[in-house]
């Protein structure tokens, strides 16, 4: 439960009826990383042409940088917070070859 908190924003700790459903509180964690990955996304589509009047070419490339990494991150947060959703509804996992 923590850990599915800990990726949702701090505001959903307040819902109570989401700390005594886990797996409501799963989707909830699911489509905010989802919007989380979108965001990521847009920043690096745009980020060179948003950027450019702000800020020197060294720090946009730093910053489309950073924007990789954490789209990279999302994609593993994104797996994990399924996975936990699937098993939090029953799903079992099959090992595969």
């Amino acid at each position: 439960m923590s850990w599915l908190l800990d990726q949702c924003p701090p505001e959903y700790r307040g819902y109570s009826g989401l700390r005594r459903h886990p797996a409501v509180l799963a989707r909830f964690a699911v489509l905010h990383v989802e919007a989380m990955q979108a965001a990521a996304r847009r920043g690096l589509s745009e980020g060179r042409t948003a950027l450019r009047d702000i800020a020197e070419p060294e720090v946009v490339d730093k910053a489309l940088a950073t924007w990789e990494m954490e789209q990279a991150r999302l994609i593993g947060l994104r797996r994990a917070v399924g996975l936990v959703e699937e098993a939090l509804r029953g799903r079992r996992f099959r090992a595969r070859l």
